[in-house]
Order: C-alpha cells, then structure tokens, then sequence
C-alpha cells in the first residue's frame, strides 16, 4: 500500500518499472513525466531542450535521467536506448508522446517544414519502438503511441499534422498485431486540443484561428493538460488499446467514416467566405517546434548508472 495526498492506495503496476517518456520537456510529455513518477515508475526523460529536461530530472521524486536526442536521428535514438538501459534498467513502458505541428495551406507550406512534422511525428515514432522494442520484448512492456482527433477527422491547413497522426493509428495497430504473441501491448493514445504551448502558439496564427473557430463544440474547446495526463497513465496501468481524452472521442472515433464528407462540406463554406487571399503558414509551432528546426544529437546520461531490478510485467490487455 502506499499512501499519497493522505489517502491509502494499492500500488501502482507502474513501481519500480522504467518508464521513457519522448517529447518529456514540456506539455503532455512533463506532466506524463510526473504523474508516471508519482506511480513510483523510475523516468527516461527524452526530448531536445536539455537545459528543461535536466530541471525536470532534478524534480522528480525517483530516479530520473534525461538524454537531449531526435526522435528522427535513428543512431542517436538507438544510443540513447542503450544509455536508458545500461542507467536506469529495461524500460517496462515507452509513451512515444513527441511532436510537432504546422499550419497552413499546401501550396504555402515549406516543404522542408513539412516534411519535419513527418519525420517527428511519424518516422520518430516508428524509430522510438523500434529503438526499446527489444526492451519490452525482454518485460514483456507496454509501448503507448499519440495520436489525436487529426487521426480520426483530418482538417484542412493540417496537412502534414493529419498525415503524420494518422499515419501513427496505423502504425500502432500493426504493431500491436506484430507483438501481440509476445505478450507486448500497443495502445493508441486519441487527444483533443490541449492547452500546451503549442496550441497556444497556434491560436495566435490565423490558420489556426480560421480552422478552430468555425469547428462545433466541443471539438473547439481547449482543455486543460491534467485531464489527459490522468487518462493516459490510466491506459498504460491497464494497458489499454484505446485511450480517449476527453472521453467524447470515443463516440467520434465510431462514426470517423462519416466525417470527411462532413468537414469537406463545412471547410468548403468557412474557405470560401475567408476570401482574404492564401493564409500565410505558420512555420513549426512553440518552444517545442523551435527546438524541433535545431536538433540536437543525443546527450549521455546526467546521472550514474542507477541499479535496476528487472520485472516482468504479466500479460493483460483490455
């Protein structure tokens, strides 16, 4: 039993396991850092602003490591796997949270930009499992993939962000068929617009302002990070299949056939009305896009080598 806010819980499947976080600077990826923390899961910190993820190593409650590394740089991300197990142990869990986002026509775009939100968000992804794969093979793991409502109703000046989401679903459920008769579970992690500096920073765009304002509720709304976090670390304690932040995603994730003729038909109207020449893009979006347009080769460890007990974790999927 261990005892948190003063109330008396069981514990968590997370304790003791190591958990990798990727995107772990900011946003979803810090707070995921400390809930899974407070679930006694010892942290892999994954991520391209080293200076934020040293704090964040610094602030948590277990042992805790950080590598500056790109997701999309494959002998980096396949170093730093090495690193996270020679320092903290076989990962049990990998939240491949990572991303980045552009606004914007087609036509507009640049085309380097937007091949980046691909390589991050997609082939950084395909990298993250393939770079601990081995890991949760040997702890019988977990690997949690983001993806978001772009997966399920793709919207117009997202291209490259609807792509990379989408791509990412199908990724993940041919992972978890390729893994599933190794006793490894794959879920896909289905989110709403959070209030991370990302969207903050898109809200500022007029791409951005066009696409949200004229969405329906709650699809609009922007909540707040905390919400998400719950839901995730909830999914990975059950290894879920499916994750759904804010829960009404469950409801458009079973009528997604029908959305793309209905978003076709309301982008159609709003475009059309906007009449004020093509929308400038938005280049990478926020702090993490910044960084994202900088990468960084991978760091070593900022901390000894921490000795770790390797647990199995049993099999079960929702």
């Amino acid at each position: 039993m261990r005892t948190r806010r003063g109330h008396v819980t069981h514990p968590s499947p997370l304790e003791g396991r190591v958990a990798v976080v990727t995107g772990a600077a900011r946003g979803l990826g810090e707070g995921l850092a400390h809930a899974l923390a407070e679930r006694g899961a010892r942290m892999a910190l994954l991520g391209l602003e080293e200076e934020r993820l040293r704090r964040l190593a610094a602030d948590l409650p277990v042992p805790a490591a950080h590598w500056a590394v790109d997701v999309a740089d494959a002998d980096a991300l396949s170093t730093t796997a090495e690193a996270v197990r020679d320092t903290l142990g076989p990962p049990s869990v990998v939240i491949a949270n990572a991303g980045v986002a552009l606004g914007g026509p087609l036509l507009e775009c640049d085309p380097e930009a937007w091949r980046r939100v691909v390589d991050v968000n997609l082939v950084g992804s395909a990298l993250t499992a393939r770079a601990f794969l081995p890991d949760l093979l040997r702890t019988h793991g977990y690997y949690l993939q983001v993806a978001s409502l772009a997966a399920l109703a793709p919207a117009p000046l997202l291209t490259a962000y609807c792509a990379s989401k989408s791509g990412v679903e199908a990724f993940a459920h041919a992972l978890r068929a390729e893994v599933a008769h190794r006793d490894v579970g794959v879920g896909i992690a289905y989110l709403s617009w959070a209030d991370t500096a990302m969207i903050r920073a898109a809200d500022e765009t007029a791409a951005f302002r066009i696409l949200r304002t004229h969405m329906p509720w709650p699809a609009s709304a922007t909540h707040a990070t905390a919400p998400f976090v719950r839901a995730m670390v909830r999914g990975v304690e059950r290894r879920s299949a499916h994750v759904y932040a804010p829960p009404w995603l469950w409801g458009a994730h079973a009528v997604r056939s029908f959305l793309p003729p209905v978003i076709t038909y309301r982008s159609r109207q709003v475009l059309a009305a906007h009449g004020g020449g093509p929308l400038p893009p938005t280049g990478l979006l926020g702090p993490g896009g910044t960084a994202a347009d900088h990468p960084r080769p991978a760091g070593p460890p900022v901390q000894q080598p921490i000795s770790s007990q390797e647990k199995q974790w049993p099999y079960d999927t929702d």
